[in-house]
């Protein structure tokens, strides 16, 4: 409730007396919470703490799905998180700035849409400039050479072309919860994180996530290797993550990884930002506080042992 709580009286008195059911608390409103939506995008506002230093631009194609990955990321100082669905919303970024694909419950078609909207030049355009761009799951398949599909499950489409990768749609799912570590040698060169790690006149972005451990998730068909005919002839994607789940370009500068929930890892959070943010664990625990602050006190053991009499 937004205002003064006592004027909503006598109703809640009113409502008891009517149904029998007490109103227990009045909430006020709670802006900025912290938790996620639930599947869709309320509002594309930066609510960064102080100067902005960084963008993070999010494509927001029609079916974008895991959207609350990015929660944790209006928590981070300094950091403007933005949803974008035209390339003018990418014309002012800087280099430093990021552009994200997120996941997809329809790649190819997605996929169709950034071309019709001509994003996908908009995007090529931020990688050759040294920008930083980042693929999760279906943005990782976009980003690479083209998407095979000889089961009907989710249709043949080229993709970005900035990853030396090929995706094959499977007909089964892989779901599954995953611990894993980044590569400490896929920065640029051998020497690791001291050196090679330079993308024109910017260092790689993703230098400070080598050697980190992460957890997430998967939950993908596809099925994404190095372009075979690419590799032969020298252009070999790097591998950031085993087992098939994460690879950049030699420039250092695009990585597209099948994990999920990278920004709900402190680890991550830590490494590329060098903040702490809230975790989901907090923002609930956050919650509860909030809630018990405001209930008449005794009132939930009061209800307990109206409806549980024998409970102790």
């Amino acid at each position: 409730f937004r205002g003064d709580a006592t004027l909503l009286a006598p109703a809640p008195q009113m409502l008891e007396t009517l149904t029998g059911v007490p109103t227990v608390a009045t909430l006020p409103m709670w802006w900025q919470h912290g938790l996620p939506e639930e599947d869709g995008i309320f509002d594309d506002r930066s609510v960064s703490a102080g100067v902005v230093t960084k963008t993070v631009a999010v494509i927001a194609y029609p079916h974008l799905s895991n959207l609350d990955e990015f929660q944790s990321l209006k928590n981070v100082p300094g950091l403007r998180l933005q949803w974008v669905r035209s390339p003018s919303q990418l014309a002012g970024l800087d280099v430093n700035d990021w552009i994200i694909l997120p996941g997809s419950k329809a790649t190819s078609s997605d996929m169709a849409w950034l071309r019709h909207q001509g994003l996908d030049a908009a995007i090529t355009q931020h990688a050759a400039r040294g920008g930083a761009v980042l693929g999760i799951c279906g943005g990782l398949q976009m980003l690479g050479e083209a998407l095979i599909d000889t089961h009907g499950i989710d249709g043949n489409a080229p993709g970005l072309g900035l990853l030396p990768l090929v995706t094959v749609f499977a007909q089964d799912k892989t779901v599954r919860h995953t611990q894993t570590r980044f590569a400490s040698d896929w920065v640029g060169s051998t020497d690791g994180a001291q050196a090679g790690h330079r993308v024109g006149a910017q260092t790689n972005p993703w230098v400070s996530l080598a050697g980190v451990s992460v957890s997430g998730y998967e939950i993908h068909h596809g099925q994404t290797r190095q372009h075979v005919a690419m590799a032969a002839a020298g252009d070999v994607a790097r591998v950031v993550l085993p087992d098939d789940l994460g690879w950049c370009n030699a420039a250092g500068n695009v990585m597209g990884v099948y994990l999920h929930g990278l920004f709900e890892d402190p680890s991550v959070l830590h490494a590329l930002f060098g903040a702490s943010v809230p975790t989901l664990d907090t923002v609930f625990d956050g919650l509860a506080d909030y809630i018990a602050q405001h209930f008449e006190p005794g009132v939930l053991a009061k209800l307990i042992a109206t409806s549980f009499p024998d409970s102790t």
